[in-house]
């Protein structure tokens, strides 16, 4: 007699073996398994498991959205049974949640754990944005799964960020197009518009069986609240009282997309003509391919425009698979210019030659209707996004590297190119553009596999125009050998100022012994006059000690994981914020939180 299985029956019998056999973990008496109808979903699944391997120019989808997956697949928890159990070392920090701070004698001032839920659940992957009205109401947003699979959390500061509170949005009362309500967000953003109305988004979804649907959603804190609770986006009687209706910015219930890595921001320029428009872009995962998309409010976050591509076309930058369209990306960053200009930067991978892909910009103009397609440039070149760092094939069982990302070792943190690029504009309208890349790795990091060994000189690069972006300069390195060694930097953010300062903030492995052992800084550089000759570097370790090299052994359930972005801000003073995923856990754990600093004048 022959026995039929069902493709999705084999795809959990599957990650049952190779979770047993290649992480070398016994596999329970029963697995617990929910097999994901998300096609997209799905697929990175798959892959982050080893499963199958990613095409050559593929780009992958956000690693909050995959681990939300692998926590409903039961992997997770069978990576867990054969680690340490951390909670082992937990203790009660106060009665007002788990709140802690690092203290350092240098310039980079107090370390101020933001998110203040006293489980040990991964927070990563972290946003902060400043009122433009009061310099003490900060938000900072988190992924975050201390309400189950990868949430999204969102804090405040009401006094500049020595004290925090947090929460997670009011996202779990929306009805996706399947009749589900959601049951995972990832990719949080946050945005001010120029009232002091603070605005949240993320990407949510079901990650069940016969489940495809997915949206982006939006919600609302009105100038007086400054973040400490969310609402509906539309006017009505009791509007602070209400979840819903959310803002929508996308909604599918399609087997075959999925909607990923969006980021927010609002035009907070009140002389602006378009002043308190809310911008969203985002990577659109379809048919093979994974286009920028583009969505705009108009009424404070209630409705959205249709979501539109603005990639483009340009034959003489994108020439893979077909000569013309830039569909192949991830990472968009958009901001608004003191006019109302969108500009926005993502990495794009219409190019060949594995890893060689390339960093590029967008934008439409004030006077134009960005709800158009037609109102968008061509895409235009800013330089080399170079991913040619070691790649995992199959989970690496000591580090937790996940399998098809690419990661440093001896970390197994992915470090991701594309996912990590910024954008920022001074007031004289120059633009800066921000990135990591492996162009000067070389040996002997260069094996695949992640058998590779330190150094690993992977760095930051910056670079400028003063045109509006139709060219842009040389490429900038923020962190070059003949300073800080054969090192790795990676994971950028950045923000200038309204005369051309630079901040720089990424993650850093040149204090200690860092580059052999896999401990990690933060590190802040100071640009002055950027997009000059005389341009000149200042750098603050933000951080007070070395974080801990988080990996299988230490913490199975978090290992591979450390965000996909970090950020920085700054107030009107000029002043940088700065907020990161850090594994310093509470009471000697390691385990991952986000931590604030406001470095010194």
């Amino acid at each position: 007699m022959r026995i039929k299985i069902s493709p999705l029956l084999l795809r959990t019998l599957v990650l049952a073996v190779v979770a047993a056999l290649v992480l070398a973990i016994p596999a329970p008496t029963q697995v617990s398994s929910a097999p994901i109808g998300n096609s997209v979903l799905a697929r990175a699944v798959d892959i982050e498991l080893g499963l199958v391997e990613p095409g050559e120019k593929e780009q992958l989808v956000s690693s909050g959205a995959v681990y939300a997956a692998l926590l409903a697949t039961g992997e997770l928890e069978r990576r867990a049974a054969a680690g340490k159990d951390p909670s082992k070392a937990f203790s009660r920090h106060g009665t007002q949640g788990c709140s802690n701070r690092f203290e350092g004698g240098g310039q980079g001032g107090s370390n101020v754990r933001v998110n203040q839920d006293c489980s040990l659940r991964r927070q990563a992957e972290e946003i902060v944005v400043v009122n433009p009205l009061d310099d003490d109401n900060l938000i900072a947003g988190q992924n975050d799964s201390r309400i189950g699979f990868n949430h999204c959390g969102y804090a405040w500061s009401f006094d500049g960020g020595k004290s925090w509170g947090d929460q997670t949005p009011p996202f779990w009362q929306f009805t996706l197009l399947d009749g589900h309500t959601a049951d995972a967000c990832s990719d949080p953003s946050a945005t001010f518009d120029s009232k002091g109305n603070a605005y949240v988004t993320g990407v949510i979804f079901d990650v069940a069986a016969t489940a495809f649907a997915n949206a982006i959603v939006v919600a609302k804190s009105n100038a007086p609240i400054g973040g400490a609770f969310y609402h509906s986006p539309r006017v009505q009687p009791f509007q602070t009282y209400r979840d819903v209706p959310l803002g929508v910015v996308a909604n599918d219930n399609d087997a075959t997309i999925f909607n990923d890595k969006e980021l927010m921001v609002a035009d907070a320029n009140a002389g602006s003509p378009k002043h308190d428009n809310v911008y969203v872009t985002w990577t659109r995962f379809s048919g093979g391919h994974s286009p920028i998309y583009f969505s705009q409010s108009t009424n404070g976050g209630d409705t959205w425009s249709a979501g539109i591509e603005i990639d483009g076309v340009n034959p003489s930058i994108c020439t893979v698979p077909v000569a013309g369209p830039c569909n192949d990306n991830q990472g968009s960053h958009p901001i608004v210019g003191p006019d109302g200009t969108i500009y926005v930067i993502f990495g794009n991978s219409n190019t060949p030659g594995l890893g060689l892909n390339q960093v590029a910009f967008v934008k439409c103009p004030a006077a134009n209707n960005c709800a158009s397609p037609a109102s968008w440039t061509a895409p235009v070149r800013i330089n080399s996004l170079i991913g040619t760092h070691p790649r995992q094939v199959g989970p690496n069982p000591v580090t937790g590297c996940p399998s098809g990302r690419r990661c440093l070792p001896p970390n197994g943190y992915r470090v991701p190119e594309f996912t990590s690029m910024s954008i920022s504009i001074d007031d004289g309208g120059k633009l800066y553009a921000v990135w990591s890349d492996f162009r000067n790795g070389g040996p002997p990091c260069t094996s695949p596999n992640n058998t590779a060994t330190p150094p690993c000189d992977n760095d930051v690069f910056y670079s400028f125009s003063t045109n509006s972006g139709a060219t842009w300069s040389s490429e900038v390195n923020v962190a070059p050998a003949s300073k800080f060694g054969k090192t790795a930097q990676w994971q950028p953010w950045s923000k200038v100022t309204k005369d051309g300062t630079l901040f720089v903030a990424y993650y850093d492995r040149s204090y200690g012994s860092c580059e052999t052992t896999g401990c990690n800084d933060i590190t802040l550089a100071k640009i002055t006059n950027a997009a000059s000759s005389s341009r000149s570097f200042k750098y603050t370790r933000l951080t007070t000690d070395s974080m801990p090299n988080l990996v299988v052994a230490n913490n199975p359930i978090q290992a591979g994981f450390l965000g996909d972005y970090m950020w920085v801000d700054l107030d009107s003073q000029g002043r940088p914020l700065v907020v990161w995923a850090d594994t310093r856990g509470l009471d000697g754990t390691v385990e991952e939180d986000i931590y604030f600093a406001r470095p010194l004048p």
